[in-house]
C-alpha cells in the first residue's frame, strides 16, 4: 500500500495565523472539542450531508474518536487539526487531511468552525488559510475539498481510483 505521505515529508505541526492555530487534534482536547461539537450539531449535519454523525455523540465516543484521530496523525495515515483560538482556551473547528480513493486526486480535505463563528466568517478564513498551507506546504497535487471546491453531488459520483 502506497504511503498517504512520503517518508520523509515533514508533516507540519501548526499552521498559524493571527486569529487562530491548527494543532495536531488529541485526547487532551476531548472537553473543548465536545462543547464545540454540541454546540454545532445543526451546522456540522449541513458539512457533510447524509451521515449521522454527531447526533447521540457522548463525551466517552468523542476521546474514542480523538484517540482515533491522534493515533491515525501519529502514523501518518490521515492529519486531523483541532482549530483553536490563540490562547487554546477554546475550540473553534476542526481541519481533516485524510488519503481519498477517488481517481485523480490524492487527497481529500474537510473542515467546520464552531457554529458560534460563522455569522462572523471565521469558516471561509479557515478555508482559504487551509487551501493557501495545502498548496504551499503538503505534497499533494490534486487535493479536493468535498461540498466546498466540488459539490457533494459531484464528489460521490466520482469513479473509485
Amino acid at each position: 500500500m502506497k504511503p498517504f505521505v512520503p517518508a520523509r515529508f515533514q508533516v507540519p505541526s501548526t499552521l498559524e495565523t493571527a486569529e487562530f492555530r491548527l494543532r495536531m487534534l488529541s485526547v487532551h482536547d476531548v472537553v473543548k472539542d465536545f462543547d464545540a461539537v454540541l454546540t454545532s450539531v445543526d451546522h456540522l449535519r449541513s458539512v457533510w450531508p447524509g451521515g449521522t454523525w454527531p447526533l447521540g455523540l457522548t463525551l466517552e465516543q468523542n476521546l474514542i474518536d480523538l484517540g482515533w484521530h491522534q493515533k491515525e496523525f501519529q502514523t501518518r495515515r490521515s492529519f486531523a487539526y483541532t482549530v483553536v483560538s490563540l490562547a487554546e482556551d477554546i475550540v473553534k473547528g476542526c481541519v481533516y487531511i485524510d488519503p481519498t480513493h477517488k481517481k485523480g486526486y490524492d487527497a481529500e480535505v474537510y473542515l467546520w468552525a464552531r457554529a458560534s463563528e460563522l455569522e462572523g466568517g471565521l469558516e471561509e478564513r479557515l478555508y482559504a488559510a487551509v487551501r493557501s498551507w495545502i498548496e504551499r506546504a503538503w505534497p499533494f497535487e490534486h487535493v479536493a475539498f468535498p461540498g466546498r471546491s466540488i459539490e457533494w453531488s459531484a464528489w460521490t459520483e466520482l469513479e473509485d481510483a
